[in-house]
């Protein structure tokens, strides 16, 4: 076989295997159709990856005690609520709180988000002290009614939970406002195709 040839045969060997590895990284179909906080069984809403460019970034999945097809549907739906986050590349941590902040900010008026900056700092902290998280790493963002929004990195409870449901709904906003992270996210978090 001539050396081109045999080149060839590795470059589709190599991007076979690739290809194949990519495929058992977690995604949206990884996400559980249901799960419990707090003994409230919640229903997976939706689920979808966030892309960066070509680069998928994590993998999110919604989770309500009932179906919810409109932004205002989630943040008016009572009961307990948790987005789960799954890492699909490495990420800074610290990065990927500050990103958040600034989503929240391009989601709100100025107003309503300089009353949040306490607890946005805060959160943004929460993800500067855990430095980085890895591929499969995961995150959730809860709420718990008469507790507030706790945050948990790798299933450990970080700080205090955050008691003002504004705050709830702001980082909601970061993945379902009018200026959300993914468009495509979005539908798939609100259990439309995208």
């Amino acid at each position: 076989m001539p050396l081109a040839s045999k080149l060839l045969s590795c470059a589709i060997a190599l991007f076979v295997s690739t290809a194949s590895l990519a495929e058992v990284k977690p995604g949206p179909s990884a996400f559980e159709e249901t799960a419990e906080l707090r003994g409230a069984k919640l229903q997976l809403n939706g689920a979808g990856t966030r892309y960066r460019g070509p680069f998928k970034v994590y993998a999110a999945g919604l989770y309500l005690s009932r179906k919810a097809a409109t932004p205002e549907e989630v943040l008016a739906a009572a009961g307990t609520k948790r987005l789960a986050v799954t890492m699909l590349r490495d990420i800074d941590a610290g990065e990927l709180g500050k990103l958040f902040v600034r989503s929240v900010e391009d989601n709100m008026e100025k107003t309503a988000f300089s009353r949040l900056v306490p607890g946005l700092m805060r959160m943004s902290q929460i993800f500067s002290d855990n430095r980085k998280l890895a591929t499969g790493d995961s995150f959730t963002i809860d709420w718990i009614p008469g507790t507030g929004t706790v945050i948990s990195v790798r299933g450990i409870v970080q700080g205090e939970p955050f008691r003002e449901p504004e705050f709830y709904a702001a980082l909601m906003r970061i993945w379902l406002g009018p200026s959300p992270a993914d468009w495509r996210l979005k539908e798939h978090l609100l259990g439309r195709e995208a």
